[in-house]
């Protein structure tokens, strides 16, 4: 009888692009299928993630749940990866040493050879380490799931911004290979792959060599939009001080990038940005804003904000709302300041009461809301592309995919349109998505994208 696994992701898309890794590795290694929940596994992953209140706790506490399952079935093997792994490693384990394995992100490869050990040794196996490099020499060919697709193309971050634990647990920048990139990019567009996302934690810091030259990431876009079969790109996660002339330019030159960008400023205050140590102020961001605009005008924009960092007064409030308010931003990622054992800020003294952190997000949370609406119901009438990406609810007939801008579009039509561009007609804009009707065939998309291009 096969062996099932049962893998739960926390956090962040590299998480998300992780655990289809490990699926594919404990597949093709050790024969496991996927088993739809923790009561049907043989072998349950945890893939934690470190960015959120609390995490080592909430991790114990998941973890307390599958201990209920191994109490059952003695024979059942734990494995717990990602972040907080990374971070804690033995201290995990002796708080929870009923766990197995302990692996980091950067060796998700070493899952088979470590459960193995466990099994030959009758130890649980820990490894945190971060051979970033074995990591990508490692990964399985890419299978596809569906018509989108991530590509990750770097590892780890060298930013060290105060309140992030990121460098801490995922290691320094490391560049995927040019070559390797790309031959994931033909791969997946042959398993009918539409869109790709590339990856990284800092992901427009990525350069690699290609024929005595430094490839950067406008140049990779270029390279993989010229793939037959790719109809859009995107990237994640940006930092706006690595947000160069060349990468603005492929947003007016390269018409498969997706007009989505997601830049996270984190903070509306100057004061509270060097605070941050993000090495840029908020005359720098909307600059680059007003940038991107002039080369994509149409260009949708998310961010993310943090409340309540240490020091943040009203004025340096004022200040964030004064900025989203002018960028007008699509949606955001909220966060409540909390420390994070380990950072610089975790020492800053001036701590904001959560009362008032609530209060502040409430507000912002409120602001950014009024303007998503805004923006949704600017979308009726207009024609978008969108890529159906799965059949949607409640009924048979209905088709969800996204727009370029990232918005979840919902509408009739017939399954076989899964994995297919097609022009949609929007009829309502919600806070959160569009409604629309499918145009019938005649125009092909191509023109509807050109007529959009126009009219914007």
């Amino acid at each position: 009888m096969p062996k099932r696994v049962y893998i739960e992701t926390q956090g962040c898309q590299m998480n998300v692009y992780d655990s289809g890794k490990m699926l594919e590795i404990l597949q093709g290694t050790l024969d496991y299928l996927p088993a739809e929940g923790p009561e049907d596994a043989d072998l349950l992953v945890l893939n934690t993630c470190s960015v959120r209140e609390k995490a080592f706790d909430k991790a114990l506490s998941r973890l307390g749940r599958f201990r209920q399952q191994k109490s059952l079935r003695p024979g059942l093997r734990i494995a717990v990866g990602g972040c907080v792994a990374s971070q804690e490693g033995d201290q995990l384990l002796r708080r929870a040493p009923f766990v197995d394995v302990i692996f980091g992100p950067q060796t998700l490869q070493r899952l088979p050879e470590l459960l193995r050990a466990r099994e030959e040794t009758g130890r649980a196996q820990v490894d945190v380490r971060f051979p970033a490099i074995e990591k990508f020499d490692s990964l399985p060919d890419p299978v596809a799931t569906g018509p989108t697709a991530f590509v990750s193309i770097m590892e780890g971050c060298s930013k060290y911004c105060s309140f992030c634990i990121v460098p801490y647990t995922r290691g320094e920048e490391v560049n995927r290979s040019f070559a390797d990139v790309i031959a994931e990019v033909y791969a997946l567009s042959g398993q009918g792959v539409r869109e790709i996302t590339f990856l990284g934690q800092n992901v427009n810091a990525w350069q690699g060599p290609h024929r005595g030259q430094i490839l950067d990431l406008a140049d990779l876009i270029r390279y993989a939009s010229a793939i037959s079969g790719i109809e859009r790109i995107r990237f994640t996660t940006s930092h706006p001080i690595e947000f160069g002339a060349r990468l603005i330019e492929a947003f007016a030159e390269v018409p498969k990038l997706a007009g989505h960008l997601h830049l996270p400023v984190q903070s509306g205050s100057d004061r509270i940005l060097a605070r941050m140590k993000r090495g840029y102020t908020t005359l720098e961001y909307r600059s680059k804003v007003r940038r991107l605009r002039m080369a994509r005008p149409a260009l949708s924009l998310t961010t993310d904000l943090i409340v309540g960092f240490p020091g943040e007064t009203d004025a340096d409030f004022a200040a964030t709302l004064a900025l989203v308010e002018e960028v007008g931003f699509d949606q955001s990622f909220l966060f409540l300041y909390s420390s994070r054992p380990g950072t610089p800020a975790a020492s800053l003294g001036d701590q904001v009461p959560d009362a008032l952190k609530r209060e502040r997000l409430e507000t912002l949370k409120a602001l950014l809301d009024s303007k998503a609406r805004a923006l949704s119901q600017a979308e009726v009438g207009k024609t978008l592309p969108v890529l159906v990406e799965r059949r949607g609810e409640p009924s048979e007939d209905m088709l969800s995919g996204r727009s370029e801008a990232n918005h979840w579009v919902h509408f009739k039509g017939p399954a076989r349109l899964v994995g297919q561009m097609v022009p949609v007609f929007v009829t309502e804009g919600l806070s959160n998505s569009l409604r629309g009707r499918l145009i019938e065939p005649g125009p092909g998309i191509a023109e509807h994208e050109r007529t959009r291009t126009q009219v914007a």
